[in-house]
């Protein structure tokens, strides 16, 4: 730690190319280094957590982190607003765990997310920071068992990481439960949350929490809708602005591929060919896209895998863990993964079908150049696409340039891909065909979950069909 520091003063004091060289490469502002290098324990984070910081291989605070945390040590209430991958959630986790240290409490914090996998994530940040002081986290999203979740909550964690629909679940249903005595509520991807989506939860939540309590929300984007954030009960928040325009990574390389709908399949199997030994995020518009794309890349030997939210919460898990530990180069995903997810190796975005919301297209992008890492990310653009494209441009504020490509040399490939998308199909139809055998045993249980009512529906259909068309009138 010493020699570090004696080089990140030499190079403010005599900024000689050599000591510039040893400044790290990770870091993406070497200006601000040489003008100074502030570390956790300048930010006022107590050693405990100091050390936490060193094992997790953090140096020093990012942009947001310097920003927000001596902000929230003096006990005021943040709206942050910083680029995906900026370490928003060091950002609150530090400040909670120091006040946690102070005052130790069960139930003491509250970090709501939008979605199932962020929210594992998050617990796993505040496990690692809070290791050393044996903080201990509960975990409460949908598509997990209720009992056992009830189970963990009797055992009183410090910090509770939810997904709103859940939560209000257990406070209406759980007994003995309640957050009476909270002191932190945190909204992580504040925007998603206070949006339309779970509006009415977050209604019921507020409502049952006590209106003394800090209260936290970062996002990478942020709506204008401030009656919203002012109902959410912040008192004279400070505002904490890392990203004044809605922003993606300097180190992230954006092209566009503007290329006819039917060819589509033809120029994603030509860049995973053409940029192999990457790991790559291909997102698309629907579930069923997700695994289409996945057993059409499958068919072609790639290591694909699908997250979707029609699969089951162990299911996605295991899904992400096989991208994570490399074992699968290609992850195939709806929007689901959009937000917050950090997968340190993802080297290439390529948005297969173009996000219909223009800032969902800065969440996507933001799963690759994480962290001071670069990255590439690449837009296929059909000819019904083109406004959606151009709305994109014009939110971002620059233009992106066209990716390279030979169409000759892509269309080699077309006769390979045209018979794995014939393979697919009749694999796609015999799922679907499985898909309501298990329907007409087992009613309406299956494996799909809640948050998409199209498995049901399609369930339900397939269990019409098993009644023989009798009807009760």
């Amino acid at each position: 730690m010493t020699e570090d520091s004696e080089n990140s003063d030499n190079a403010s004091e005599h900024s000689t190319e050599e000591t510039e060289e040893q400044a790290d490469d990770v870091t993406s502002e070497n200006k601000d280094e040489k003008e100074e290098t502030v570390t956790f324990k300048d930010l006022g984070v107590v050693d405990v957590l100091c050390e936490a910081c060193g094992e997790l291989k953090w140096k020093n605070p990012s942009k947001i982190q310097k920003e927000a945390i001596p902000v929230a040590l003096e006990g005021k209430d943040i709206i942050g607003l910083a680029e995906t991958g900026s370490g928003k959630t060091g950002a609150f986790a530090l400040p909670i765990l120091q006040a946690l240290l102070e005052n130790p409490q069960r139930y003491f914090a509250l970090i709501l997310t939008p979605t199932r996998e962020l929210a594992f994530q998050i617990s796993e940040q505040f496990e690692a920071l809070g290791a050393s002081i044996g903080v201990k986290c509960a975990v409460i999203v949908g598509g997990m068992d209720m009992v056992a979740q009830a189970l963990m909550l009797s055992k009183k964690p410090h910090i509770i990481i939810a997904t709103p629909g859940r939560l209000v679940d257990h406070l209406e249903n759980t007994k003995g439960f309640n957050l009476k005595a909270l002191k932190f509520l945190v909204m992580d991807e504040a925007d998603r949350i206070l949006n339309m989506d779970f509006e009415v939860e977050v209604d019921k939540i507020l409502r049952v929490i006590p209106r003394e309590r800090r209260t936290y929300l970062f996002s990478a984007t942020m709506t204008k809708k401030v009656q919203k954030l002012q109902r959410a009960s912040l008192r004279d928040p400070v505002k904490v602005e890392v990203s004044t325009k809605y922003q993606t990574v300097d180190k992230l390389q954006q092209y566009y591929l503007f290329i006819p709908l039917k060819y589509k399949d033809v120029y994603l199997v030509h860049i995973i060919n053409e940029l192999s030994g990457n790991s790559f995020i291909v997102f698309v518009s629907t579930c069923a896209g997700a695994l289409r794309a996945a057993l059409l890349l499958r068919a072609l030997g790639v290591a694909a895998v699908p997250l979707h939210g029609q699969m089951s919460q162990q299911r996605r898990l295991a899904a992400l863990n096989k991208f994570k530990t490399k074992a699968r180069s290609v992850l195939i995903c709806t929007d689901v993964a959009s937000r917050g997810l950090d997968i340190p190796h993802v080297d290439v975005v390529v948005n297969l079908d173009i996000p219909l919301h223009s800032k969902d297209y800065i969440h996507r992008v933001g799963r690759t150049a994480r962290a001071g890492r670069a990255g590439k990310a690449i837009t296929f653009v059909s000819q019904y696409d083109v406004e959606l494209y151009q709305r994109i441009e014009q939110l971002i504020g620059k233009q992106l340039p066209l990716y390279p490509s030979e169409e000759s040399e892509v269309l080699l490939l077309q006769e390979r891909v045209a018979e794995a998308q014939r393979l697919t199909k009749i694999e796609m139809k015999e799922l679907e065909d499985k898909k309501s055998q298990k329907g007409k045993k087992r009613g309406a249980e299956s494996d799909d979950d809640t948050e998409e009512a199209a498995g049901v529906r399609r369930r339900m259909r397939g269990h019409k069909h098993a009644r023989g068309g009798k009807r009760k009138r």
